[in-house]
């Protein structure tokens, strides 16, 4: 009976190992027992951000919306509530786009919200 030699599978495992920290600083991209530590890290924290990132996107669109219907005598809450009122259904984020890249667009919008 032959003995079973785990060479490749272990080749393997390194290489895709190695390849998921590629450009991680000292040990971790090239260490196995330092670079594993450091992908699964690494995965958790990029689960989490994905999810953060949403959050942060959608404080920035408010941000922006805010500071441009200040100049036109609204307020952000207020531009929200006219929105509504007035059955437009643009979200933050093209409401932002609109603000910050064709403030004439976004003006005559504001003024229906009025």
């Amino acid at each position: 009976m032959a003995r079973v030699k785990r060479g490749t599978q272990h080749v393997k495992r390194r290489k895709n190992l190695l390849a998921k920290t590629k450009g991680m600083m000292w040990g971790r991209k090239s260490k196995i027992r330092i670079a594993r530590p450091a992908m699964l890290k690494a995965g958790v924290n990029a689960y989490r951000d994905r999810r953060n990132k949403k959050r942060s996107f959608r404080r920035l669109w408010q941000i922006r919306l805010n500071a441009a219907v200040r100049p036109l005598g609204l307020s952000y809450s207020r531009l929200i509530d006219g929105l509504k009122k007035a059955n437009i259904t643009l979200d933050r984020k093209i409401l932002s786009n609109l603000a910050k890249d064709y403030p004439n667009i976004f003006k005559q919008i504001v003024e229906k919200t009025k």
